[in-house]
């Protein structure tokens, strides 16, 4: 079930429930890279959960009977989340289903989703001037000196106006930072020890997950390739990458960390 990436995108107008499409909808726009290749990893990270969820919960009573997961899943909404604690959208913790349900949705936030949005920060913001920290004066007024200025030398106006020389040299650099993949990054579908458990259940399903991630990975690649794809391929052939599950080390615009690495 896809309820959590669904919901987001029917809600923001960008698909449609279609029982006939993959993944149960229809996107609206089709050349939406970031939907497209999203729903591919959600489905892949999804399946994952559920087969290893499945090695250990055989019913709804065992997941009730779980001190541990109960006392971790009250501990994650009144102690990590305390000002929401009281909200009625918590998803219960009482079902085979609801474990798969909520361990999606974390891992697909902790990873693809923060991916998406962390990695492509310094190729759009390592140009302070394309993405300023800041204005440090409000919009001219006509017929005062300041919109004369931006009428006769609007470049000048603009760096009076956008961050400093020294704050767009801290902002550079901490982009940089973020955007950046260590060299011992672990990635999606990737553990730093092969034998993380000694159950050779999860280590098959496991094996399987990281496989599908790479045929994932190879379709993002033929999708690039597509010049009917505007948003991917466009007229300066920038490819969209954010969501391809691995990566080299440095300012990549790619590779999805296991978690949020900062």
């Amino acid at each position: 079930m896809l309820r959590y990436k669904k919901i987001l995108l029917i809600c923001r107008g960008m698909a449609v429930e279609d029982s006939n499409s993959p993944h149960g909808l229809r996107l609206t726009i089709e050349d939406y890279p970031y939907a497209v290749d999203g729903l591919d990893i959600w489905s892949a990270i999804k399946t994952w959960v559920q087969d290893y969820c499945m090695c250990y919960y055989k019913t709804d009573a065992m997941v009730q009977n779980d001190i541990e997961l109960q006392s971790w899943w009250k501990e994650l909404r009144e102690e990590g989340h305390g000002d929401m604690r009281h909200e009625s959208w918590w998803p219960n913790m009482s079902s085979v289903q609801d474990v798969i349900d909520n361990c999606t949705i974390i891992i697909w936030i902790s990873s693809a989703l923060h991916a998406a949005v962390n990695f492509g920060q310094y190729p759009f913001a390592g140009y302070p001037p394309n993405r300023p920290t800041l204005s440090r004066r409000l919009l001219p007024e006509p017929k005062t000196p300041e919109y004369d200025e931006l009428a006769t030398n609007p470049e000048k106006a603009y760096l009076k106006t956008v961050s400093s020389q020294t704050q767009s040299l801290i902002s550079v650099t901490l982009i940089e930072i973020l955007s950046r993949h260590t060299s011992d990054e672990i990635y999606l579908g990737q553990r730093e020890c092969p034998k993380w458990t000694m159950d050779p259940e999860p280590l098959e399903a496991f094996e399987i997950f990281g496989n599908k991630l790479k045929e994932i990975e190879e379709r993002m690649v033929k999708r690039n390739q597509d010049e009917r794809l505007k948003n991917r391929y466009g007229p300066v052939k920038v490819p969209y990458t954010l969501l391809h599950p691995s990566s080299e080390k440095g300012l990549t615009g790619r590779g999805i960390p296991n978690s949020v690495s900062i």
